[in-house]
C-alpha cells in the first residue's frame, strides 16, 4: 500500500469540507463545534493538568530528598565548628608534652591554667555554661546530692561542697553539679 494516495485523498476530503463551509454560509457545521472542540479542549485540559501534576509530584520528590541530605549533612557535621575549636585545646596540651627538659612546678600550673581558660572559651562559645553551686541553694533540678553534712557556718540545705561541677548546654542540663549539701 502506497501511503501517497491516502494524503492525496485526506486533502481532498480537508479541500471539499471546506468548499462545503464556504457554500453553506462561511460556517462550520454546528454539530461539529459541539461534538469535536469540547472533547479536545477537556482532552488537552487533561493533559496540561496531568503534566502540571507530574511535575508538582517530582518537585516535591526533589524537595523530600533534599531535606534528608541535609539532615544528613546538619547530623554528619553538627560539631564540626565545635571540634574545630577543640583542636586549639589539644595543641596546647601536646606542646606541654613535648617541652624538653623537667618543667617547674610554676610553668606546669600556668600551662593547665592557660589550657583551662582556653577550654572555657571554646565552651563558652558554644552555650555550655559551667554550674559551680558553692554556697548557693540546694536545686535537686541542677545539682546531685552526694551526700549531707552538719555545718555550723552555712545555711541548711545549702551547697557547702562541690565534688564536681555541672554543664548546662544552652540552658538545658548536660550533667548535674555532684555536691555535699548543709544539714539541719
Amino acid at each position: 500500500m502506497n501511503a501517497e494516495p491516502d494524503r492525496a485523498d485526506e486533502e481532498e476530503a480537508a479541500s471539499q469540507v471546506e468548499d462545503d463551509a464556504i457554500n453553506d454560509g462561511g460556517g462550520v457545521d454546528a454539530t461539529d463545534t459541539v461534538a469535536e472542540d469540547p472533547l479536545a479542549e477537556l482532552q488537552a485540559k487533561a493533559d496540561e493538568n496531568w503534566d502540571k501534576y507530574l511535575r508538582a509530584a517530582a518537585e516535591l520528590e526533589n524537595v523530600r530528598k533534599r531535606a534528608a541530605r541535609d539532615v544528613e549533612k546538619a547530623h554528619k557535621f553538627a560539631l564540626e565548628r565545635f571540634a574545630a575549636d577543640l583542636l586549639a585545646v589539644c595543641d596546647s596540651l601536646e606542646m606541654a608534652l613535648a617541652a624538653e627538659g623537667t618543667p617547674s612546678v610554676e610553668s606546669l600550673q600556668e600551662g593547665n591554667e592557660a589550657t583551662l581558660k582556653l577550654l572555657g572559651t571554646v565552651l563558652q562559645r558554644f552555650g555550655i555554661e559551667q554550674l559551680d553551686p558553692q554556697g548557693e541553694p540546694f536545686d535537686p533540678n541542677l545539682h546531685e546530692a552526694m551526700t549531707m553534712q552538719p555545718s555550723e557556718g552555712a545555711e541548711p540545705g545549702s551547697v557547702i561542697t562541690v565534688f564536681q561541677k555541672g554543664y548546662a548546654l544552652n540552658g538545658r542540663l548536660l550533667r548535674p553539679a555532684r555536691v555535699v549539701v548543709a544539714a539541719e
